[in-house]
């Protein structure tokens, strides 16, 4: 008899540049370990950012902003993101934002470059301010009847949550003659652990459901109001053991069919601006031709974001909402011009501002657009504003460690002595490049029949690829066959 193992279909995660880092890596007290969380060195900027995040939680940071300095390959992207992920130990993903959540609030975290801003379609100061709305969250708390709502993410709303145990549409005549039939109703059978109930629905519904691919078996919410169907999954009584996972199996609701239940739900600022700036459209020709065309980014005004404003303030005197200042993070912020710092400078002023954390790698330069020089290439009226930290540059066995931390999250097997190469490469070149002869190490070792890494595997990659400095070497000592 033939037994096989079957694999998983379920999504790995990509491993990103930053896919090992975990936290700050910090003990209750607050001061940092040697190597915990992903993190290597940088003790004083890590025990640094730990008093950050304690500011945070207590809502003590908004409105004020922090400069993350240092070379590069030096930590600063990777202190950012382990604050974030000291936030709460639960990231949820959006399209352009993440969200950290801890003692029940979503924090927004919101990155960006700074040359983001330089669009065609929109001014710099309105890209800035998109991003510093999408880092204010609101969180907006109403108490509502529901039908089953185990977890109800959607405002001013009946809804139903169940197990579908039938569905079948009612047909009838055409009312409109002719020899077709038109459904007069649907008949649904809903069931929830603690009962089972059939609802009588209307036609427009039938449409969701055929839209949603609903069939007997699944779980559904169904809004009383809209008649808008929203397929949850499978239920988990119908999964198993020769499945492939290729459905998501979720749980019988639990809980009374007909209870009350305070609904919270988390948004953005930007998501108030982008839903209230959003025009809805017409029945005239233009109107669906518009809506059918590509939509064009526009501005969202002054005047718009100001009747917002009034609300959520009127929403937070009311105790209905409640303001949860998130975090923006401006990466490389030299590349902002005049007209960028001088904006910030007003922002930072709002009473409606988030955390906002700069990070640059730049010394004694230019500001952008200008001949005046000024410490990282920011001015100094913005800088006075700014608590710095600074990252320090790696040591040879901090070096080795990060890249025997890389090597583990990669999967990949790699000796002592090599590691100590890749260490040497490092201190030479960049930290950066030694990080980056790993996976085509790895490749090359398959290539000579072996599972691990050896030294000659390094040797053989380095030889091919130049790093930025011997590139640069090349070039000065070959300036004559290159057009300058």
């Amino acid at each position: 008899m033939k037994i096989e193992e079957v694999q998983s279909t379920t999504k790995k995660q990509r491993i990103a540049t930053h896919t090992h880092i975990k936290g700050l890596g910090l003990e209750a007290n607050g001061k940092a370990l040697p190597l915990a969380a992903g993190f290597v060195g940088q003790a004083a900027a890590r025990e640094a950012g730990g008093l950050i995040v304690d500011m945070i939680r207590q809502k003590k940071m908004a409105g004020r902003a922090l400069l993350l300095a240092g070379p590069p390959g030096t930590g600063k992207t990777a202190l950012a993101l382990g604050i974030c992920q000291e936030l709460g130990s639960k990231v949820i993903h959006t399209s352009l934002c993440t969200s950290a959540l801890f003692s029940g609030y979503i924090v927004p975290f919101c990155p960006m470059v700074g040359s983001e801003v330089y669009s065609s379609e929109v001014k710099k100061t309105e890209v800035l301010m998109e991003h510093f709305r999408r880092a204010i969250g609101l969180r907006i708390k109403e108490n509502k009847e529901v039908y089953e709502g185990e977890a109800s993410y959607t405002l001013s709303k009946l809804l139903f949550k169940f197990f579908v145990t039938e569905l079948s549409p009612e047909e009838t005549e055409s009312v409109t003659g002719g020899y077709g039939k038109s459904i007069s109703h649907v008949i649904i059978g809903l069931k929830t652990v603690k009962g089972t109930k059939q609802l009588k629905l209307d036609p427009t519904i039938y449409d969701a459901l055929i839209k949603e691919k609903v069939a007997v078996g699944d779980v559904i919410y169904i809004e009383a109001n809209s008649g808008a169907v929203k397929r949850v999954g499978r239920s988990d009584a119908f999964a198993t053991e020769f499945d492939l996972e290729a459905e998501e199996y979720v749980p019988l609701p639990k809980g009374e069919v007909h209870k009350k239940k305070e609904i919270v739900q988390d948004v953005t600022l930007h998501d108030l601006d982008a839903a209230n700036a959003r025009p809805q459209g017409g029945q005239d020709i233009l109107s669906l031709m518009g809506q059918m065309m590509k939509p064009r980014k526009t501005e969202i005004t002054d005047k718009l974001r100001q009747e917002i404003n009034k609300v959520v303030n009127r929403y937070i005197d009311e105790g209905v909402a409640e303001l949860v200042p998130g975090v923006l993070f401006i990466d490389e912020v030299h590349m902002l011009d005049m007209e960028c710092f001088s904006y910030l400078n007003r922002a930072l002023e709002s009473s409606l501002s988030p955390i906002v954390i700069f990070a640059t790698n730049r010394g004694i330069c230019n500001v952008r657009g200008t001949d005046m020089t000024s410490p990282h290439g920011i001015p100094v009226d913005l800088l006075d504003r700014l608590v710095i930290i600074r990252t320090e540059t790696y040591g040879p066995a901090e070096m080795i460690q990060i890249l025997a931390i890389r090597a583990q999250v990669e999967e990949l097997l790699i000796d002592e002595e090599s590691l100590a190469f890749l260490g040497e490469l490092g201190q030479q070149a960049s930290l950066r490049h030694a990080v980056q002869l790993l996976s085509p190490a790895s490749v090359v070792a398959k290539m000579n029949g072996r599972d691990s890494i050896c030294k000659a595997d390094l040797e053989e990659v380095n030889s091919l690829y130049l790093d930025a400095k011997s590139s640069a070497r090349l070039l000065q000592q070959q300036q004559d066959r290159y057009i300058s």
